[in-house]
């Protein structure tokens, strides 16, 4: 380490600024007195946008850190075995700012959010690093020649983006910017580099259903043959939403969906030797018809965009998966380390406070089940537990007040509702709660488990994960927690 010296002002050492906020005991970071709290400012001399370029810079044997400690900025010379990790945690993906979205379309479901949640929740993100990281989707239409570029040389793959539609004027329409007609362009562009992308079509009744979605599907198959897949989504509407034109579908509108993406799935088959197209279980569940066989989902690549989730569920409960199907929420494969945000971070957190492990709960499991899901999730779960013959367990709705609309998936249940359900349960029931609706231990509304007015047993959201909960626990894998309402 060299000595410390007055921070030198640069408008790239100020842009690009990561805040260290955990130091792995005995990793090369902490053998050199790296601290949290400390600000890298620079790797080898350069300042590092994103955590994308830090763990490339940082992977070599050899690495220059330049941090700030207390207003000095301080130079740790790094030497380490090959791909050992520094074992330095950021605190954030991005280092400089992310990329906000200019649209203002009027299906962003961010402008339906309830006043006086989490800031966090209420930021619009169109960043291609976090498309990357995150799978988040982007519009394109903030993309550059510069952007393409270094997705290209760096191979950052697989990317996910929103079409919405393919006629230029209805999609500068969706997303009310006049960009939006031509940064499909940006698709192609990537496409052209085997870049693999993963779109996505919301539809939005009376906008861009119809023959509209028909044409944007004929536009895919035209123009976008080599997506690895389109999801086709429905429009979610909370009661917060000011747009007149907005609604949910009915179920002949969503009937007509359905029967579209299947007969497309055909043209796709028959045109490229693949489905491409699949739409949500939303739709199926709206349109009270029966989802696809698993078969038809391949290996349910779009599993996180509720595309096929159910039959997945229906495998891993009735003993067809070993593991969880699919890309599970809480995980990014692109990069290792990259920090978990948002959605994408860890459910529950370790031995929360008030919490008890599984094996604290041996005398409990001879108690009757409540299994605490969103209206959807009761859809799928109902004849899924009319096979085991048990009058023991039995699903425990929860209405969806906090958003309010047609807002139905367990994903977005909060400790708000959670409560009022709750308050009207027996008393020394085993409450088995989905993580899908945690970040961190804690609700979209703030709340915690431990807000609740009866304990909970939070278990990760898959057909193993519930199958094996109901079993004896001598047979049981799951890692779930006990939280006392206090």
């Amino acid at each position: 380490m060299q000595s410390p010296s007055a921070l030198e002002s640069s408008p790239a050492a100020a842009a690009s600024v990561a805040t260290v906020v955990a130091v792995t005991s005995g990793s090369p970071a902490d053998l050199l007195g790296i601290l949290p709290g400390d600000q890298v400012i620079a790797v080898d001399g350069r300042p590092v946008r994103d955590i994308i370029e830090y763990r490339v810079l940082t992977d070599e044997t050899e690495v220059s850190l330049d941090l700030l400690r207390d207003g000095l900025e301080l130079t740790f010379d790094v030497l380490k075995p090959p791909g050992t990790p520094l074992g330095i945690e950021i605190d954030s993906p991005v280092f400089d700012e992310v990329r906000t979205c200019d649209n203002h379309c009027e299906f962003c479901f961010i402008y339906q959010l309830p006043p006086g949640m989490r800031r966090s929740l209420y930021l619009k993100d169109d960043d291609y690093r976090l498309s990357f990281l995150y799978g988040n989707f982007t519009t394109l239409t903030r993309f550059t020649e510069a952007d393409l570029e270094r997705v290209v040389t760096e191979g950052l793959s697989p990317l996910y983006v929103s079409i919405h539609a393919t006629n230029p004027e209805l999609r500068t329409e969706m997303l009310r910017n006049r960009r939006a007609a031509m940064s499909l362009r940006w698709l192609r562009a990537l496409l052209d580099h085997q870049i693999q992308v993963h779109g996505q079509v919301v539809v939005c009744p009376g906008v861009n259903d119809g023959a509209a979605l028909v044409d944007t599907l004929c536009g895919v198959l035209d123009e976008y043959p080599d997506l690895a897949d389109v999801a086709v989504v429905p429009l979610g509407v909370s009661s917060y939403s000011s747009e007149t034109r907005m609604r949910a579908h009915t179920q002949e509108e969503a009937r007509f969906v359905v029967e579209t993406v299947d007969a497309w799935q055909e043209v796709f088959l028959a045109a490229i030797g693949r489905r491409m197209v699949f739409a949500a279980d939303e739709y199926y569940l709206l349109a009270g018809m029966p989802f696809p066989s698993a078969g038809t989902y391949g290996d349910f690549s779009m599993h996180e965009d509720g595309i096929g989730m159910a039959r997945a569920f229906e495998m891993e409960f009735h003993g067809g998966a070993a593991e969880g199907i699919g890309v599970q929420p809480g995980f990014f494969a692109s990069v290792d380390g990259a920090p978990a945000v948002g959605y994408r971070a860890p459910r529950t957190v370790h031995e929360s406070e008030g919490g008890q492990t599984l094996l604290q709960l041996l005398p409990r499991r001879t108690a009757p089940v409540g299994i605490l899901t969103g209206e959807y999730g009761a859809q799928v779960l109902a004849p899924l537990l009319s096979t085991l013959d048990r009058t023991d367990v039995r699903i425990v709705t929860v209405d969806n007040q906090f958003f309010g609309g047609n807002i139905s998936v367990a994903g977005l249940m909060v400790g708000e509702d959670l409560q009022r359900v709750l308050a009207l349960e027996p008393v020394g029931h085993r409450y088995l709660l989905p993580d899908v609706c945690l970040s961190q231990g804690r609700f979209l509304d703030g709340l915690t488990p431990a807000n609740l007015p009866r304990p909970v047993e939070i278990i990760p959201t898959d057909g193993v994960a519930l199958r094996e909960a109901l079993e004896p626990l001598t047979n049981n894998r799951t890692t779930s927690s006990e939280t006392d309402a206090r």
